[in-house]
């Protein structure tokens, strides 16, 4: 009893540091959903062909979201879950902002029994912090208008050909 008197201090500098040892394990199996860094959902993504979900509103969507995301904002999800059955037993990525929105929506993929869903710990602002890509409406039309001016171009050419 006396070492205890003694050694409070310590004891509990111990305690706290296993305790603060421990907290990262616990936040990362939170509600049976891996919370996963830009890092690791960018492996998933590639190894797993995930299906990316954003639950964000749709006006967010548009300025900016991961390549391939499928936009459902978190307020219609359950009422739209039936068009995300085919991917129940496959790895789906689920994101939003900053989390909160992603980890909810995770919730309601678990109980509607999707078995790999994944949450973006951080959401898109720890994707864009990690300096990885996103898609922007804007873009994707730049990217459609230039590659119809290519195909434009390459048709000229051909008929040009054919005519010398």
């Amino acid at each position: 009893m006396e070492f205890f008197k003694s050694n409070i201090l310590l004891i509990g500098l111990a305690i706290g540091s296993g305790i603060m040892l421990l907290l990262p394990s616990f936040k990362k199996g939170a509600g049976g959903v891996p919370n996963l860094s830009p890092a690791e959902a960018v492996t998933l993504i590639n190894r797993s062909n995930a299906f990316v979900l954003d639950v964000r509103d749709e006006a967010e969507f548009t300025s900016g979201h991961i390549a391939d995301a499928t936009n459902i904002p978190l307020a219609d999800l359950e009422a739209r879950i039936g068009e995300l059955k085919k991917y129940q037993n496959k790895a789906v990525l689920v994101n939003c902002q900053k989390g909160m929105r992603a980890a909810k929506a995770c919730d309601i993929l678990r109980k509607a029994e999707f078995t790999q869903v994944n949450n973006l710990q951080g959401g898109l602002s720890a994707w864009l912090e990690a300096k990885l890509p996103i898609v922007t409406k804007a873009a994707s039309k730049k990217s459609t208008a230039s590659k119809a001016a290519s195909n434009k171009k390459a048709a000229n050419d051909d008929a040009a050909n054919e005519v010398s």
